[in-house]
């Protein structure tokens, strides 16, 4: 009897020694986890960690961290561990938080089941999931507010998780609190500093005399680079109407956008012009709030739409940036610098604007000396000639030599009338302020010479200021930038010629490069755009390859639309 006293003392000894190293070493892990979990800085690379950590400690099989969605009711993002690529595109899209998932985002409280298909809230698993029993609920507070939350499924051995296991991963929730809230602090600092070296990068563009296209686009640039979007645009109010034109467009099809006008009503970018605050969207491509103009945002998801210009009290544009469907969507934390940086953007384009006001008066001062020189100069000393000519015509007697004279007298009238036209031309631009068509179809011409290498050949024709209603001014514009990238672009063209005429009642442009032509397996999704715009006004678009090479495209509309 003694004997097997000791026995079973020592058998009990023996056992509170194996549970004391059990403790130990899952102390040990414990810690070892923290440590792995605190030394990253990148937030995916944390997440990765804490679920894999998780899943370690408490030997489940199966574990996934969810991330609660700025709504505060359903999952954002969704890690988990324990399930392969191809289990995953099995079993479909990931879950957003509800049924048991949901539970515990609504009670952020741990929960431990032996068998969670017993539990109120449990909806059942999708097809071709694992079959799972045993689970274990934990929430990741950040500063006390709840981040997301730790799943766990199927211990190891068939058990259930116990008490040790809750208290193991509640201890590893509270450091992977901190291991968060540190790396998010990182990343606010990293997206910081990027966004104060684009703001000093759009100054120096500024200083250095860049265009105001060049600094848009690099606006936009930057933005999507820094928000990771798939796609910028920024739009300006058309004057006197409730609509907006896409100036400019990165990512996507941007054939189809650039120059795309359309009402503040029923657009994301409209709708932030009109309240002057920036409004967001998960579903670009779907909101039905968002339903103005053709469609363009297929496979897009979350977007926002920040206002240039707020601080000044008036909206000079508007700047767009999308995700992809299934990318996390705009958090405040990122809105808020992207509003510093859109109230600089808006100052830059100020200071663009008054310096091309600047360069413009510089212009326009020259070119009233140039016409009143022409008209004190020029137009008289060609009459006084034409009269001296004329009246010298009198006194010839040979018939031939007379009507040579008087034929020389009516290339002078000719010159006095196209001295005329010119001073007159010279004058209708100083009075539009350079905002008509003929000074924005030179611009827009002038833009295209850096991606062409060279300038395009310019001839327009027309009252293009006056007869052209500006609707139609705006599909002009955006039609000539399309097909001068497409020059630019496809045509490998060493020289392109542009001609723009309104007469008869339409208004017309021709663009004609000796390139190698259009493409036949090339995209035609642009050309599609030039034609559809052309239809929609009642007007045509041809395009052919004449017979010395190259390729002539021919866009028209009816000044009455």
């Amino acid at each position: 009897m003694p004997q097997l006293r000791l026995d079973e003392l020592l058998e009990e000894l023996q056992a509170r020694i194996d549970d004391a190293r059990g403790t130990r070493d899952r102390v040990h892990s414990l810690l070892e986890a923290v440590l792995s979990v605190g030394r990253e800085l990148d937030l995916t690379q944390v997440l990765r960690r804490i679920v894999e950590a998780a899943a370690v400690l408490v030997d489940a099989r199966y574990a996934a961290l969810g991330v609660i969605g700025p709504d505060g009711e359903t999952l954002s993002q969704f890690h988990t561990v324990g399930l392969s690529a191809a289990e995953i595109a099995r079993i479909g899209p990931y879950p957003t938080g509800r049924g048991l998932l949901g539970e515990l985002i609504h009670h952020p409280a741990p929960l431990r089941l032996a068998n969670l298909s017993e539990h109120p809230s449990s909806v059942g698993c999708p097809a071709h999931h694992p079959v799972m029993r045993s689970f274990l609920g934990v929430p990741v507070r950040v500063r006390e507010e709840v981040f997301g939350n730790l799943y766990l499924t199927d211990k190891q051995g068939g058990e259930e998780f116990d008490a040790d296991d809750e208290a193991v991963i509640s201890t590893l929730a509270v450091a992977a609190g901190v291991a968060i809230d540190n790396a998010r602090l990182y990343e606010e600092a990293q997206r910081q500093q990027r966004w104060l070296s684009a703001s000093a990068e759009i100054t120096r563009a500024l200083l250095s005399g860049g265009s105001r296209s060049e600094v848009l686009e690099l606006i936009a640039q930057r933005a999507r680079e820094i928000t990771g979007a798939d796609l910028a645009d920024v739009s300006v109010p058309v004057a006197g109407t409730a609509a907006l034109r896409v100036e400019l467009a990165l990512g996507g099809d941007t054939g189809v956008r650039t120059g795309l006008v359309v009402p503040l009503e029923g657009s994301l970018s409209g709708e932030a012009c009109a309240s002057g605050v920036p409004v967001t969207t998960t579903d670009l491509a779907g909101d039905p709030r968002l339903a103005a103009g053709p469609s363009r945002f297929d496979g897009l998801g979350p977007a926002v739409a920040v206002p240039l210009g707020r601080a000044q009290g008036q909206i000079d544009g508007v700047l767009l940036l999308a995700r992809e469907t299934g990318q996390p969507g705009f958090t405040d934390r990122e809105i808020g610098p992207l509003l510093g940086f859109a109230d600089q953007a808006a100052l830059a384009l100020e200071l663009a604007e008054r310096r091309r006001d600047a360069e413009q008066l510089a212009v326009l001062e020259d070119r009233d000396r140039i016409a009143r020189d022409l008209h004190d100069l020029a137009i008289q000393r060609l009459f006084a000639t034409g009269m001296t000519l004329q009246s010298a015509a009198r006194l010839i007697d040979h018939s031939g030599a007379s009507d040579r004279v008087l034929r020389a007298v009516g290339d002078l009238d000719d010159t006095i009338k196209i001295i005329r036209s010119t001073i007159f031309g010279l004058r209708a631009r100083e009075e539009a302020g350079g905002h008509g068509l003929r000074a924005r179809a030179v611009r827009v011409v002038e833009q295209a010479q850096a991606a062409l290498g060279y300038a395009p050949r310019l001839s327009m024709e027309g009252l293009l200021d006056t007869d052209v209603p500006a609707e139609v001014a705006e599909h002009v514009l955006a039609v000539l930038a399309e097909a001068l990238s497409n020059a630019a672009r496809h045509a490998k063209a060493r020289r392109v010629e542009v001609q723009l005429k309104a007469a008869d009642g339409r208004v017309a442009l021709s663009v004609q490069d000796d390139g190698v032509g259009v493409p036949e397996q090339g995209r035609r999704s642009g050309l599609r755009n030039l034609a559809e715009r052309a239809q929609a006004l009642g007007g045509s678009f041809e395009l052919d390859r004449p017979a010395e090479g190259g390729t002539r495209m021919v866009w028209s509309a009816p000044l009455a639309v």
